[in-house]
């Protein structure tokens, strides 16, 4: 048997599924397909320039440089766990990863959930770990817990003069809302504060950011940021994970430049994750993994609910992120060829009409006529991913994944299979 072929088997042991069931479930409607096809096949109206595009070649030519040990710590989660179950292996996860020594009492801490659209969980951050975060910092002594994000441009438009759609609102249809009032906490859309309650502020030196960065106002106000991410495939960047999540901070016009500069989408979103505010302030990127958005994304595709899900977490933004992204794909190369190998998952044309499409919401034509091509690169291994091969260079490194258990719900093997296809590679 091939290596290939067992780490399949492992994962198969680990993660069976009843395929026919979870499609009636979690199956993109077709009409919703279809809406999606036609836009796609509306922004062959917008003309796609060649010169400035990156072109998809193997994803690191120069050689990877090792960086210093990360812990990654992994809780089980059984397939159909309750609420409360999941709770606890939040808490397990989380306090495996830190001490909260960081955590002085009357101390505010901001919670950055994804919520980039109205889709419940996995297409949104799942709302039951968001409370049991809530309630873990709340016991270690935090006097204020603010939970918080932007939505995504194509539900709202945000600009100096005018705001359509609401982050609020979309909180709500997610469940996210229900979890953060009924934990007693305060909820911040960044939107509704207006245009001028953000911030400048800069990424590292070299990075591919023409200005700097507006960030919200609030982080001002806090000694600590948890983020709270998700596991999903996304149709421009390839994954919505931790380092992805930072988009949600930004102010339009910071998108804007995100996406119309879009041969360097992918360094740009490593890059993002540099700013002053984040790196002085995060301490903790944990994910509930128990079901994963597999395809297309980032707010629809095909919902894999793997027997036994994960629980993720780290210090450590890209270590996290690596581990992520390989239960991922280990997960999406076990669904339906028919779901896996669709058009709109795999085609490169799509990621590049979508963010012409992108950039007219955000900046009207003249910017989308004039953006860049952007290419989506196929993701078959973590050393494919743009994001986290920029984020090697900026974070000292490609980390040393260290793997330990945070409950006795952790399959060994998947644990161990987790740490192979994480490891530097010889």
């Amino acid at each position: 048997m091939t290596r290939e072929n067992k780490h399949h088997s492992v994962l198969k042991e680990t993660c069976l599924i009843d395929s026919n069931k979870q499609k009636r479930k979690t199956h993109m409607k077709r009409r919703d397909f279809l809406k999606v096809a036609v836009g796609a096949s509306a922004m062959v109206l917008y003309p796609i320039t060649d010169g400035a595009g990156a072109s998809e070649t193997p994803i690191k030519a120069k050689q990877l440089t090792p960086g210093s040990q990360a812990k990654v710590f992994l809780a089980g989660v059984s397939k159909g766990a309750s609420e409360q179950g999941i709770k606890i292996a939040v808490r397990n996860a989380a306090e495996a990863a830190t001490d909260f020594s960081w955590l002085s009492k009357g101390d505010a801490v901001f919670i950055k959930p994804v919520n980039n659209s109205g889709n419940p969980y996995p297409a949104t951050t799942s709302p039951t770990a968001v409370a049991a975060m809530i309630g873990i910092l709340k016991e270690k002594g935090a006097r204020r817990v603010i939970v918080g994000d932007m939505s995504g441009v194509q539900s709202l438009r945000f600009s100096p003069t005018s705001l359509s759609g609401s982050s609020r609102a979309l909180m709500a249809a997610s469940g996210l809302a229900k979890a953060v009032e009924a934990s007693g906490t305060e909820m911040h859309c960044f939107e509704e504060s207006g245009w001028n309650a953000f911030y400048e502020d800069f990424p590292a030196a070299g990075s591919h950011w023409k200005h700097g960065i507006m960030m919200p106002n609030i982080l001002k106000e806090v000694q600590h940021i948890v983020l709270m991410p998700r596991c999903s495939r996304h149709i421009l960047a390839g994954s919505s994970l931790g380092l992805k999540a930072a988009v949600g901070y930004w102010r339009h016009d910071t998108r804007l430049e995100y996406h119309r500069d879009a041969a360097t989408l992918q360094e740009k979103t490593a890059e993002g994750n540099t700013v002053t505010t984040l790196m002085a302030k995060q301490r903790l990127v944990i994910s509930a993994a128990d079901k994963l958005l597999t395809t297309y994304g980032p707010d629809k595709g095909y919902v894999f609910e793997p027997d036994h899900g994960l629980i993720i977490a780290s210090d450590s933004v890209v270590a996290h992120d690596m581990v992520s992204l390989a239960w991922l794909l280990e997960n999406r190369s076990i669904i339906p060829a028919s779901e896996r190998d669709g058009f709109m998952d795999t085609s490169k044309l799509v990621p590049k009409l979508a963010n012409h499409m992108v950039t007219g919401w955000l900046g009207g034509w003249g910017p989308a006529l004039a953006s860049e091509t952007m290419t989506k690169n196929r993701i078959n291994t973590i050393w494919d991913d743009r994001v986290l091969t920029r984020s090697y260079d900026l974070f000292g490194g490609v980390p040393a994944i260290l793997l330990e258990s945070a409950n006795n719900a952790l399959p060994e093997a998947l644990k161990n299979h987790l740490g192979r296809i994480t490891a530097f590679p010889v």
